[in-house]
């Protein structure tokens, strides 16, 4: 179960995993054939160097041989979606947590500046149109430009870490044989980083715009006082089940400093914008 990326074994290791971390039965000629496409003419392994690998795996309990085809263990199903998660980020922590937040700040901004200026449904309607649509658009563009030059940096340093335990293997032709398919595996990574970080866009932006969207759609269409009481409860219960609770379950962090900590942040967030609202 380590990361550990000493020797070739480990790197073919690597790419076996991600390709079957989906749970999937592959045969072992497929499972060659798309390594293959990974290697460049320098660094294509043989089938020799792939059983060695599938072996080892098997001897950890990681894959399982049935004749010709492999599949991962439950453990090796673990290894595998840990190793997509290092390498292509696919765990949406950090986009539903901004969504969220930032469509929750959003909603309740909104809903109490309508209902303080005590604007028309129309009215209320359009400033909060315009308002969720910056926000999320916003969104969306930090976690696709900015995520894709966070990502690719770390991932250049995820490579140069690999590279230099790989320097260290004493035989030659095997170094030169792993560092040239590290090469080519990051290389084709590289596109699946930039769809992994449109995803996170997308869904960052649509969770900001339902988050914020659901109250306001309560404040204007139900009568008062029900329209204030019920839209903000929606946003207490968006901010203390769903935000909250997956929060803390992805971050393993105890509910209860998540919920402080979420309080904290939103009561901020909303009194310095209603303060600088009030200002313009």
């Amino acid at each position: 179960m380590s990361f550990a990326i000493e020797e070739l074994h480990d790197v073919i290791r690597v790419i076996v995993l991600l390709n079957l971390a989906k749970g999937n039965k592959l045969s072992k000629l497929k499972l060659k054939r798309r390594i293959d496409k990974v290697c460049v003419s320098l660094a294509c392994i043989n089938a020799s160097e792939l059983d060695k690998s599938l072996k080892e795996m098997s001897s950890q309990d990681l894959l399982t041989e049935e004749g010709n085809t492999v599949q991962l263990t439950e453990r090796g199903l673990k290894l595998g979606k840990d190793w997509e998660s290092l390498l292509l980020k696919k765990e949406p922590i950090l986009e539903v947590v901004a969504g969220l937040v930032d469509g929750s700040i959003t909603g309740i901004v909104v809903i109490l500046s309508a209902f303080v200026a005590a604007l028309s449904a129309s009215a209320a309607l359009f400033a909060a149109f315009l308002t969720l649509s910056a926000v999320a658009i916003t969104n969306f563009s930090s976690f696709f430009l900015g995520g894709i030059t966070e990502d690719l940096a770390d991932i250049l340093t995820l490579q140069n870490l690999m590279n230099y335990s790989l320097s260290d293997i004493p035989d030659k032709g095997e170094r030169d044989k792993s560092l040239l398919l590290v090469k080519r595996l990051f290389t084709i990574l590289d596109k699946d980083i930039h769809r992994s970080n449109l995803y996170a866009a997308i869904i960052c932006g649509t969770t900001t715009f339902l988050a914020g969207s659901i109250p306001i759609i309560i404040f204007i269409t139900l009568p008062a006082p029900l329209n204030i009481i019920i839209s903000l409860s929606v946003v207490g219960l968006i901010i203390g089940i769903f935000l909250v609770r997956y929060r803390s379950k992805k971050t393993r962090v105890h509910w209860k400093i998540t919920l402080y900590e979420t309080i904290a942040i939103v009561a901020i967030a909303i009194v310095v914008s209603l303060l600088l609202g009030g200002i313009a």
